[in-house]
């Protein structure tokens, strides 16, 4: 045999090393001794429960702040997929999330989870994909220090290691000899019993003794004495094989609770779906979840002392047995029959479940999905009143912020694309589209009288931009704008207590993943083209007996008009770049409007307070410029008195300031419809200016830039640097996209 390479030789040792380290600073094996140490050196940390350490693997990750137009929500940054730089990240759901995280805190308040945490929508609204990224969160934290989690095995020696054999050599054994057997090497041992539940190791103290080692350990501080210990810890008990074993020992040892302890080996275990350890899902397919089988007379165990060969020692297996210690899903659970969950009312009520010959103790989050339709059907059984209070519904709705949902079609462009360009907006007309086909025309009775009118008026596109910007339709009123904007929240929520919820009903992600395969796998041009979702989109509308959502009746006001909404996505789509290339023949800089709107609200304020305004150019102090607002308002085509215009920006100012405290205001945010309205009248009054920078544009583009002066071309040049370097797009994208764009708008 050839020697080994050095440079094998060098990466062995260095794994030896590293795997060798890794093992003794995460403690995965210890004695019992050493356990009950740490325990009360960090006892908050491993008194916890199943619910307890999901709440904080929930704030490990900690919260970031995402804005709606009715104010600021929490996220959790675990739906971020953080571990895996954000992939199979959940996108949107800020609401579920916070639902969720209620419950559990509920589950502590009540010492246990005593419900199954149901999470209910359409299908493919991101169910499962929440439950996959609590599950990765928790695999991920579990191999943290912060999340180290521990279990126990049985240890029985060797007549090598000890006399008399596995432990049982004398009945009255001297101080040296209470040794753990924790640390023996393999083949020092004749048998090694685990435990399939992962039993919590303080399980192993009687009842009584730790209700008070647990009052001890958590009198430290205040934040202990209020943390809250689960039943599973105060009255819970050791599995019926672990039970048997300890009874024997403790008869052959005649009442040595040290003795006993010497053959408990704690291990540390991980969450791991894979190994179905601490996380298990089960599909709905006709099999029980749990399983028994008796272990004593296996031959492997034939090395056990005479004294446990003669008690019936049980192995347990299957879902429910795998997912102790963590969380159990049940992924669409109600496809299953009936029969088959009916063990849940009891096992979720008790935190036990029932085998044949015993009873199991669990501490275990259960978790399913289920699409409305059966959910639905599932209400109107006679048994539904059972399940109904052990059952925590939580609705999953389809996304209705067009922001949330093109970053989700944005990451899969990327992945089905490959190495191809995605041009600009392509994610977001696909995205526009979808939210657009999930819109509900609003039932105006619920609002108040002044506002019933224009909220009937209302088109889907009207209600996709206020949720996802908070922009009001531009012919409204002042008034009637504010008080629009004052209930963008209760408009959101409207149908939440209907049957057909808004978001329930609409294209889903998954119908939209035909969309985008199908455009990144077109061959009409050389990169992702937004043209082609587009027709993409018209082709899938064609699908009627396919999708039932497009078989819905067209409302007024265009709602479910699917045909009609992708022509207001490939408005929306040209408006967008229009925006671009109006900024990118280099007219005006983008700041150049928020300059402007900043310096009128400005004088504005002063001129309210009778203040005078700092010349920027000469330092002096100087009147507010009348003439300058007077000029932006005209600009602005405001009517009424000039004096009530600018009372009411002033009032709209203080009441974003009551609402962010501590902010600085945002006038783009909070004027964004003023602000466009001055970015439209400039470009309406450089018409034909703009309209023959991109002429220009279009014949560098399509190669015909040899029949323009030197300086058209220099600056038609500088303008396709701004689309790629600024906005993203590629030659050729710019050529097909601003060549449609002016044919459209610029002829």
């Amino acid at each position: 045999m050839s020697d080994i390479p050095p440079l094998v030789k060098e990466t062995l040792v260095g794994l030896h090393q590293a795997v060798g380290e890794d093992f003794r600073r995460n403690r995965r094996v210890m004695s019992f001794t050493e356990y009950l140490a740490l325990v009360f050196a960090e006892p908050t940390r491993q008194l916890r429960s199943s619910t307890q350490y999901i709440v904080d693997c929930f704030d490990h990750y900690g919260t970031t702040t995402v804005k709606y137009p009715w104010g600021d929500v929490s996220r959790f940054n675990l739906f971020d997929a953080p571990w895996a730089k954000g992939e199979d990240q959940l996108f949107g759901q800020e609401m579920v999330q916070k639902q969720v995280y209620k419950v559990l805190r509920s589950f502590l308040q009540d010492g246990r989870p005593n419900k199954l945490i149901l999470l209910h929508g359409p299908n493919g609204s991101a169910k499962s994909t929440f439950i996959r990224c609590l599950g990765r969160g928790l695999e991920h934290y579990s191999a943290l220090d912060e999340g180290a989690l521990y279990r126990f095995s049985w240890m029985f020696p060797s007549s090598k290691s000890q006399k008399g054999g596995i432990g049982f050599g004398g009945l009255h054994p001297t101080i040296e000899s209470t040794d753990s057997y924790a640390y023996l090497p393999d083949d020092s041992v004749d048998a090694r019993l685990p435990d399939e539940l992962r039993d919590h190791p303080l399980l192993l103290i009687p009842l009584e003794k730790r209700h008070k080692l647990i009052e001890q350990m958590l009198s430290g501080s205040i934040k202990s004495r209020e943390f809250p210990v689960s039943d599973y810890l105060r009255h819970g008990s050791l599995s019926p094989k672990n039970r048997a074993i300890y009874d024997a020992l403790l008869a052959n040892y005649q009442g040595d609770f040290v003795q006993v302890l010497r053959h408990v080996r704690v291990e540390r275990f991980e969450i791991s779906h894979r190994y179905r350890t601490g996380w298990v899902t089960v599909e709905p397919q006709l099999s029980v979840d749990a399983t028994e089988r008796q272990v004593t007379a296996d031959r492997s165990l034939s090395a056990l002392p005479p004294s446990l060969q003669s008690v019936s020692l049980f192995e347990y297996g299957g879902e429910v047995v795998g997912a102790n210690r963590g969380f159990i899903e049940f992924d669409d659970l109600l496809k299953r029959p009936l029969e088959h969950y009916k063990y849940l009312l009891t096992s979720v009520e008790r935190a036990a479940l029932s085998m044949t010959n015993s009873t199991l103790f669990l501490d275990l989050v259960f978790v399913g999905s289920c699409n409305d339709i059966h959910l639905a059907a599932f209400r109107e059984i006679p048994d539904f009143q059972s399940f109904k209070g052990r059952i925590e519904l939580i609705r999953v709705p389809f996304i209705l912020d067009v922001r949330h949902e093109e970053a989700l079609y944005r990451q899969r462009l990327r992945e089905a694309a490959g190495g191809r360009h995605v041009a600009p907006h392509t994610a977001y007309v696909a995205a526009l589209w979808a939210v657009l086909s999930r819109m509900r025309k609003p039932q105006i009775e619920r609002f108040p009288s002044t506002l019933a009118e224009v909220i009937g008026k209302l088109s889907p596109l009207d209600k996709a931009e206020l949720y996802s910007t908070g922009q009001v339709p531009e012919d409204l009123s002042q008034d009637r704008a504010r008080e629009l904007a004052a209930h963008i929240k209760e408009l959101f929520h409207e149908s939440d207590t209907y049957p057909i919820y808004e978001g329930r009903v609409g294209a889903s992600p998954r119908e939209m993943q035909t969309v985008l395969l199908g455009a990144a796998g077109s061959t009409r041009y050389e990169y992702v083209s937004p043209l082609v979702v587009l027709d993409e989109i018209v082709d899938l509308c064609k699908q009627t007996s396919l999708y039932e959502f497009l078989r819905q009746d067209v409302q007024p006001g265009g709602y479910h008009d699917h045909k009609k909404l992708a022509d207001v996505a490939r408005g929306r789509l040209f408006d967008k770049i229009d925006d671009e290339v109006r900024v990118a023949v280099g007219l005006v800089e983008e700041s150049e409007y928020a300059r402007v709107f900043d310096r009128y609200v400005s004088h504005v304020m002063h001129a309210i307070r009778k203040e005078k305004v700092r010349n920027p150019a000469t330092g002096r102090m100087e009147d507010p410029d009348e003439q300058m607002m007077r000029e932006v308002e005209r600009t602005l085509e405001i009517s009424g008195r000039a004096d009530d215009f600018r009372q009411s920006l002033v009032g709209k100012i203080g009441a974003w300031s009551l609402d962010h405290k501590g902010q600085k205001p945002v006038i783009s945010e909070i004027f964004g419809d003023l602000m466009r309205k001055i970015k439209d009248a400039y470009f309406e009054k450089h018409r034909k200016t703009i309209a023959k920078g991109i002429s220009d544009l279009v014949m560098v583009l399509s190669g015909n830039e040899a029949s323009l002066s030197a300086d058209a071309q220099t600056r038609a040049n500088a303008s396709l640097e701004s689309l790629t370097s600024k906005y993203g797009y590629t030659k050729e994208s710019a050529r097909d996209l601003v060549g449609a764009l002016a044919s459209l708008r610029y002829r």
